[in-house]
């Protein structure tokens, strides 16, 4: 699993010109599930992001998680970070998981964020979409 997590004021998932998802201060997570992983996999992900303490203390120093800010998380399934650009101009998408994989372990990775008291709103799997972020910092991390 490859995710891009940015730290936001505000995010929202939106489906032929309809919300389907939004958040206020928290997380927008970009998940991308590859070939290979495992619920196990998405449990531990999951905790780690819940915990990632990348906001700001009284003393302006990163100090506080999701979990300790009471924040949301917006998660968007983004196949796309499973992409091999090593050869050629063209990306190879091969070693993204195929859907009927992918959409369990993006629901049990949720399920799990939730499981840790955060609220948790999603896009809609395997949709086109527009993702509206609002960058707070900007903080964005690769995990």
């Amino acid at each position: 699993m490859r995710t891009v997590v940015q730290r936001v004021s505000e995010a929202r998932a939106v489906v032929a010109d309809q919300v389907v998802g939004e958040i206020g201060p928290g997380l927008c997570v970009l998940l991308g599930i590859a070939r290979g992983d495992e619920a196990g996999d998405a449990e531990r992900l999951a905790g780690r992001i819940a915990r990632l303490r990348i906001f700001e203390n009284d003393d302006g120093k990163f100090a506080r998680s999701l979990v300790d800010t009471g924040g949301a998380a917006l998660v968007v399934s983004q196949f796309t970070l499973i992409a091999d650009t090593t050869k050629g101009h063209r990306p190879s998408f091969s070693e993204a998981a195929p859907p009927e994989l992918a959409e369990g372990l993006y629901q049990a990775f949720c399920q799990s964020l939730s499981a840790l008291s955060v609220p948790v709103e999603t896009g809609v799997f395997g949709v086109r979409m527009r993702v509206e972020i609002v960058n707070d910092g900007p903080v964005t991390i690769m995990i």
